[in-house]
């Protein structure tokens, strides 16, 4: 078995890849709070079993906690502590059932980032000190396809914050839905135009 899936590993890679570019949304909780995580993607395809790449992701919603602050006259007041974070992240994902319709894949996802917090004090932002992060997010992925150009997957995945796990984990260990929308534009050209040399060369479309 583990010879088979290394014999098909080497066939996929030294077939000619296609580009992979996505924008994605992702919603998991973050401190007890229903949020997003918005990201880009950029990488290739190989026979669409293989996808590997690195995207950029970040935090595309207010996640914060109340915090009391002395202000410059001496008053305590209460304000907003909010949550932010980016990273770089490197992906891989592999299908390991395919039919006409219906496919199953192992994402595998680890990133590099930094996370702060930041507040106003009623006269400037104040940011906390910058953590380095590193994140590893294992799942899976379930994908139904509706005609040869569009269709339907989800990503089910747990993050799991790696380092400094003591002072952000609880916030940032999460699960993690990520309904999709798919659309292969790829699909749509090679139907649109079956005599085009790219259609010959690429093509044709398939399900």
């Amino acid at each position: 078995m583990k010879g088979q899936f290394l014999d098909t590993f080497k066939v996929l890679l030294h077939s000619r890849p296609s580009i992979d570019a996505r924008l994605e949304s992702r919603y998991s909780f973050l401190n007890h709070n229903a949020t997003k995580v918005s990201g880009v993607r950029l990488g290739l395809s190989f026979r669409r079993k293989l996808r590997v790449g690195i995207g950029y992701s970040w935090l595309d919603a207010d996640v914060s906690d109340k915090k009391i602050i002395t202000d410059i006259n001496g008053n305590s007041i209460t304000t907003q502590e909010y949550m932010k974070f980016g990273y770089l992240c490197y992906y891989a994902d592999f299908v390991f059932h395919k039919t006409k319709r219906w496919q199953l894949s192992v994402p595998i996802q680890a990133g590099t980032g930094l996370y702060w917090t930041q507040y106003n004090d009623g006269n400037k932002m104040i940011k906390s000190k910058q953590r380095f992060l590193l994140f590893y997010e294992p799942g899976i992925t379930v994908q139904f396809k509706i005609t040869k150009w569009c269709g339907l997957g989800l990503d089910v995945c747990a993050r799991l914050a790696l380092r400094n796990t003591k002072y952000v984990g609880e916030k940032l260990n999460s699960f993690i839905l990520a309904p999709k929308f798919l659309i292969w534009f790829d699909q749509i050209f090679y139907m649109a135009a079956p005599k085009s040399k790219l259609t010959q060369k690429y093509g044709p479309a398939y399900w």
